[in-house]
């Protein structure tokens, strides 16, 4: 055989190779998709508040996470905790703390989380990936230059996150071990980074307790209004208020259900949202059948401004993952159908996937000029 027809033949071969991959990944990429649209036909919820790591970045890889959700859920945030416990021997000796309740050591930002967080994204299958939404949390809020680390991760890992968050500003028990202090509703810091989040589009999902621990009635209302104004301050960021602004000692007061109310009836606040995630909030709505009432009453009001979120930190199995989706099933079986479609699954869909287009398209206008 003469070199020219020994190499058209090796092209052919290469060339019906190529082919045959082609239609390998086809397929692949077809089953895939039926695969996607079966589990979506059978998933339950969308999960708006997800920690994949605890407070010493530990937890199960992503795709062990979806194994342990399995086929109940649709779609999810997926972050770490920006704060990591510190293991201060001189206060614990050999015990090594796991949790912020564990220790008086305290507490300090953890940039690293969104790294890991984008590898874990980043080592699951197309498919896989589609169900999950990350978010950026490693900065510190009290920080002028947290905007800029929120750019920083954008540019270095584009095509993976959705927002930033959850972040805390006020929340009981963590707020005053954070070495250098806690972060303020005034700060400009804060300003800065929601103001760059709306620049994007990314979803900002803030916790701020409802107010300070112990706090009575008769002082709920200045501490609100503050928040409030913080809020109406960013109309072009969509932003999500973690457990409604409650906690393990920040309790309903008797005008939660109102002031909730009547941010939702605020025109400024239009772009404010709320989850009901932590078994710490379920366990005030299902506590008696009143209290399931006014929250049910609540949200059938105003089905489009409340989103379900587990907030169940690195599970191991499928009976923790559904604790807090179990623990709510008094309030799901108080909602009309529509209300309860829309905070299940209609309202992340249509956040996220609005928050997805916008970044995306940020990033193509931006990721090549900051390599520039």
């Amino acid at each position: 055989m003469r070199n020219g027809e020994a190499s058209n033949a090796l092209s052919r071969r290469i060339a019906g190779a190529v082919r045959m991959l082609a239609v390998g990944l086809s397929a692949c990429s077809a089953l895939a998709a039926a695969q996607g649209a079966q589990a979506a036909e059978r998933c339950v919820f969308s999960d708006s508040h997800f920690h994949l790591t605890n407070y010493i970045q530990e937890g199960p890889t992503a795709g062990q996470a979806l194994k342990v959700m399995g086929d109940k859920l649709c779609r999810s945030t997926l972050f770490g905790i920006p704060l990591q416990q510190q293991w201060a021997y001189h206060i614990s000796g050999d015990i090594a703390p796991a949790y912020y309740l564990e220790s008086d050591a305290p507490l300090y930002y953890y940039s690293f989380t969104d790294a890991a967080i984008a590898a874990a994204y980043n080592a699951l299958p197309p498919a896989d990936r589609a169900r999950f939404d990350p978010m950026i949390t490693g900065f510190n809020p009290a920080d002028m230059y947290a905007a800029d680390h929120v750019r920083r991760v954008l540019t270095t890992y584009p095509g993976v996150f959705s927002g930033i968050g959850e972040f805390s500003i006020h929340k009981e028990f963590v707020s005053p071990k954070i070495a250098g202090g806690p972060a303020g509703l005034t700060d400009p810091a804060l300003a800065r980074l929601l103001d760059f989040s709306g620049e994007v589009g990314l979803v900002a999902i803030l916790h701020n307790d409802l107010v300070m621990p112990f706090t009575k009635d008769d002082k709920v209302r200045p501490y609100f209004e503050q928040l409030r104004a913080l809020l109406a301050r960013h109309p072009r960021t969509t932003i999500i208020w973690a457990h409604m602004g409650l906690g393990r000692i920040v309790t309903p007061v008797k005008s939660h259900a109102a002031l909730i109310e009547e941010m939702i009836n605020d025109p400024a606040l239009k772009h404010v949202y709320f989850d009901i995630s932590w078994d710490e909030v379920a366990k005030y709505v299902v506590a008696s059948e009143e209290a399931t009432q006014i929250t049910a009453d609540l949200i059938n009001r105003h089905p489009d401004r409340f989103l379900f979120g587990s907030d169940v930190v690195a599970p191991t199995t499928t009976e923790k993952y559904m604790s807090v989706y179990e623990m709510y099933q008094p309030l799901w079986a108080k909602l009309t159908p529509t209300a309860r479609e829309k905070i299940l699954k209609g309202n992340y869909a249509r956040i996220f996937d609005t928050a997805r287009v916008r970044v995306r398209a940020w990033e193509k206008a931006n990721v090549g000029a900051a390599a520039r």
